[in-house]
């Protein structure tokens, strides 16, 4: 078993050695090719760039597990529509206390265009109908992966992914109502 060992460090030291001088033969040698240029990244993201999003989102996070109550506007409980309510509200913000009227503010964005600070809307518990209702806040966007806070009937203020199947059937639109927090 130690010759095993022994053997297998051996081949492994030996490799990256000879790995090593191979990349320094190749860093002091002539390009090539000419280099390909850096890639722009973004310096912030959407929400950095209206400093009240992140505040309403930050101020979002410190609730998670409060518990859902029916009605519920408060650290007692939020239902889904009360909780975005109360964290828009924190900030001078007015929000109506229902999801569907809440899908009735900002304007509509694509679910492409969707960014940190929107609203996210659903069907309530059936699939089926047309109404609205349920809503959270967008926390994060990461490709086509949109993460959103809410208060759930199953669990109080928590997170979730709209790629669930859950929320996929049940997705209805994206609200922007960054032009409020600008505003203020």
């Amino acid at each position: 078993m130690t010759k095993k060992m022994l053997l297998t460090v051996f081949y492994a030291v030996s490799f990256g050695i000879a790995n090593a001088q191979s990349v320094s033969a190749v860093i002091n040698s002539e390009p090539a090719v000419t280099p390909i240029p850096a890639v722009t990244v973004p310096s912030k993201q959407f929400y950095e760039q209206i400093p009240l999003v992140g505040n309403v989102i930050d101020f979002a996070r410190k609730h998670l597990a409060i518990r859902y109550r029916s009605g519920g506007t408060s650290t007692r409980g939020f239902d889904c529509s009360g909780f975005t309510r109360f964290c828009f509200s924190h900030f001078g913000i007015s929000l109506p206390h229902s999801s569907a009227a809440q899908g009735n503010v900002g304007q509509p964005i694509s679910k492409d265009d969707a960014q940190p600070g929107d609203l996210i809307l659903f069907k309530g518990h059936s699939a089926g109908g047309s109404r609205i209702g349920h809503v959270g806040l967008i926390t994060e966007v990461i490709g086509d992966r949109i993460k959103f806070i809410h208060s759930a009937w199953n669990g109080g203020v928590r997170y979730d992914y709209l790629h669930a199947n859950y929320y996929q059937h049940r997705f209805v639109g994206v609200r922007r109502v960054v032009h409020l927090l600008a505003e203020k």
